[in-house]
Formats: structure tokens, C-alpha cells, sequence
């Protein structure tokens, strides 16, 4: 397959050289599915055969002597521009998952190793902490995923704010320290609190596992929280609306855009409920959305309505790759395949609505959520009619929105004391 990437005899047998000569070929003919351009497929291959000659000027002759390590050494070793370094990186990440996939668990950073906290290094700890989340608490993988998230931040400001200590001289003063970066770095209260609270489950992992040697917990402060005393960020119909119209669906992108964006606004669906759709889960007869992994947890049935209908119709008959995987959104860009991410997905949205001059630095799928919520709340949709709307298991989490029904409110307020109507 090379030699549609690559047309001189030398350079293919130069490109050939070293471990990964065998496998090239086969990581190439990977990169054309994934739907690379030409250019950038030589650029990733360049870089992977100067790892492979760079692993065999070091006596590795066989890809199983491939590993983690010997790619972090040929990447630190490069003497080039943190892009160059980056695209390494890259490359070397490919290499990695292909001989993986030739023995599966060879690349797994092990978490059950038998000492995971070997010498305090970041990467041993978040492992072995992910291992507690998911063996000792039960935790699934996205709901430890933020925590890791937060653990991961917690411990890159220690080592940026102490680079030669150890972990173990943490101290309370640094606890509190970094609890007021938070307060300072981050605007919403709700997200200073859950970091907190994470920050707490770090330090009593920490301090069982005997990294710490003092309980750090009682020293972080508690940021209080309540529900329900926000009002949810939204925008008015006509503001979706117009960013609907504004869409050139002539393109694939478009396409796939626009039907994102009015599944969004009309069903209330959630990012990960999109982005997990799949062709088996439209119902086109009956005009039905089959939502079988929702964040409660329960499968259910969701209604289109005629425009969202047609829009989804449209990017899968005439937007969609025809080779592709069964999920109904994909990327349409290199690599090709599902939109895994909700950050993916926020980002689209934002374009969006950049696109029609609305500026917001924070808006995503659940921007358009809370409008739609908003709306039928002042359409005066009954608060339960809502709530299955949105998929809650609870109305508690439905009443939120009823603060945003100020001309309904107003004609149940009590009259103010002393006054006469």
C-alpha cells in the first residue's frame, strides 16, 4: 500500500527499515480507511519509519519489542518544534494501537501491578487511581472519567507550583492553595464544588494508599451548593431558530450539522444520547427515536417532529459516508468515525452560533436542551409533560425551569402584605 503513498524505490525501502517494517504497509492501507489525506499520510509515516530505524538502532528487530517506553524516548529525543514533537507523538500513538490490536492488553497501562505506586510517578498514581474507582467503588468508566479529570488537574498544579518536591511533602497549606486557584480560576460555584469534592476523594486515596502520611481531608473547605438557586442558561426561540437557518446544508458538513442541531433543539436530547444513536435506532415509519443508553439508565422512546425528521433523512441518504460505522453522526474529517466526545459535539455548536454572530464561550449541546425547556415552560406544558420531554427520572430536576415562567408566576404570587389591591 505504500506505493500509493510513496512513489520512489528508494524511499519505499528506506521506509521499510527497522521493526515496523513488516507493518507499514498495514498501518498505511489503516490510515487510508480512517479517510487521511495523502499529504498527511506521508507525514505520519515518515515519522513512523524514523521510529522504526530509531528502534533499531537500539537492537529492537522484531515489533514485539516495540513498546511505550522506547516511543516516549524517540519523542523526547527529537530536536525539532513542539509541532514536530506533537505530530511524533502522534504517530507513535498509532503505532502503539495497531501492535496492540495484534496482541491486545501489550500497551494497557497496567493499574493492577504490584506495586502501581511505584516511585510517586503522575501517570502510576492515576492509573492505580482508576483502578480503586472502578474495583473498590464500583464507579463506570464515565462516571470516573471527570474525577480522573480533576485528579489529573489537582496533581499537574502541585508539580507546576513544586517541581522538585515529592508528592509525599504535600501539605495543608497547599490544599488550601489550590482550593483558592479554583475559586479564582473558575466561574460556576456548581463546578468549584464538585472539584472539591473530588479533590477530597484524591486525598483519602492518596492517604490509604500511605502516599500521604497525614489525612489531608479534614483541611479542604466545603463550598456549598444549592440546588435549584440558579436560573439554567438559554436562548430564545427565535435565536435558535435563526442559527438553524443559517446553516448552508448543501454541504455533508451542513447536513449533519443542521439535523445535530434540530434533534437538539426539539427533541431535548442529551450529547451522549446523539452522539451513541445509531442507524437501528430510527424508526422511520412510526417518526421515532430508539434512545437505548440514556444517563438514567432506562431505554425510551423518542418522537421527531416533521423538520428534525427530514433533516435526519437527509444527511443519512446524501451526507452520511456510505462506508462507515453504525453510528448515525460521524466525523467528517481525518480520522473518520463517531463523534466519541461531547466536547466534539460543543464545538459544532458553538461554530454554529458563532456563525450567526452569538459569541458564547460555554454553549453546547445543553444550551439548546435548556432552551427547548424553557420554551415548552412558558408555553405552559404541563411540568411532568416536560420532564419526559427531557428525559428526567425525577421532577425535582424539572422545576428548575419553572423560575423562567415569569408571566405564569406572576399571576400566582401572593399579594405583598399591607397592600391594597
Amino acid at each position: 500500500m505504500l506505493e500509493s503513498t510513496f512513489k520512489y524505490a528508494a524511499v519505499l525501502r528506506r521506509m521499510r527499515l527497522g521493526p515496523m517494517g513488516t507493518e507499514i504497509d498495514t498501518i498505511d492501507t489503516e490510515f487510508v480507511r480512517l479517510g487521511y489525506a495523502q499529504a498527511t499520510r506521508r507525514r505520519y509515516l515518515s515519522l513512523i519509519a524514523t521510529f522504526s530505524r530509531y528502534a533499531a538502532a537500539r537492537g529492537h528487530q522484531l515489533p514485539e519489542q516495540v513498546d511505550r517506553d522506547l516511543a516516549e524516548r524517540f519523542v523526547r529525543q527529537i530536536r525539532a518544534s513542539a509541532g514536530t514533537r506533537s505530530l511524533a507523538r502522534t504517530a507513535t500513538g498509532h503505532v502503539l494501537r495497531h501492535l496492540g490490536r495484534l496482541g491486545p492488553g501489550r500497551f494497557r497501562r497496567d493499574a493492577e501491578s504490584p506495586d502501581p505506586m511505584r516511585h510517586g510517578r503522575k501517570d502510576s498514581i492515576i492509573a492505580a487511581f482508576e483502578a480503586y474507582l472502578r474495583d473498590v467503588r464500583g464507579l463506570q468508566p464515565r462516571s470516573s472519567s471527570e474525577i480522573l479529570l480533576h485528579a489529573r488537574r489537582t496533581l499537574r498544579w502541585f508539580r507546576s507550583r513544586h517541581p522538585r518536591r515529592s508528592l509525599r511533602a504535600l501539605r495543608g497549606e497547599d490544599v488550601l492553595a489550590f482550593v483558592a486557584h479554583l475559586a479564582t480560576t473558575t466561574c460556576a460555584r456548581a463546578t468549584v464544588s464538585a472539584a472539591v469534592s473530588h479533590l477530597r476523594g484524591l486525598l483519602r486515596f492518596l492517604h490509604g494508599q500511605g502516599v500521604l502520611r497525614r489525612d489531608l481531608v479534614r483541611v479542604v473547605p466545603r463550598v456549598p451548593h444549592w440546588e435549584q438557586s440558579t436560573v439554567p442558561r438559554h436562548l430564545a426561540w427565535a435565536d435558535v431558530r435563526a442559527t438553524i437557518d443559517a446553516i448552508d446544508a448543501r454541504t455533508p458538513v451542513g447536513k449533519r450539522d443542521r439535523a445535530l442541531l434540530l434533534l437538539f433543539a426539539t427533541t431535548g436530547l442529551r450529547s451522549q444520547e446523539v452522539r451513541r444513536l445509531e442507524l437501528r435506532d430510527i424508526d422511520w415509519c412510526a417518526g421515532e427515536l430508539h434512545i437505548r443508553r440514556t444517563k438514567p439508565g432506562r431505554e425510551r422512546l423518542v418522537p421527531l417532529v416533521a423538520e428534525a425528521g427530514r433533516a435526519l433523512a437527509d444527511y443519512v441518504l446524501h451526507g452520511r459516508p456510505r462506508r462507515a460505522p453504525a453510528t448515525v453522526f460521524l466525523r467528517h474529517v481525518a480520522p473518520a468515525g463517531p463523534l466519541r466526545y461531547s466536547s466534539t459535539v460543543a464545538a459544532i455548536v458553538r461554530r454554529r452560533l458563532k456563525d450567526r454572530g452569538y459569541l458564547l464561550t460555554s454553549a453546547g449541546a445543553h444550551l439548546l436542551r435548556h432552551s427547548l425547556a424553557t420554551r415548552l415552560v412558558q408555553q405552559g406544558r404541563p411540568i411532568k409533560e416536560v420532564a419526559d420531554v427531557m428525559g428526567h427520572r425525577r421532577i425535582d430536576t424539572t422545576a428548575i425551569y419553572i423560575k423562567v415562567a415569569l408571566p405564569q408566576l406572576t399571576r400566582v404570587a401572593l399579594p405583598f402584605p399591607g397592600y391594597d389591591a
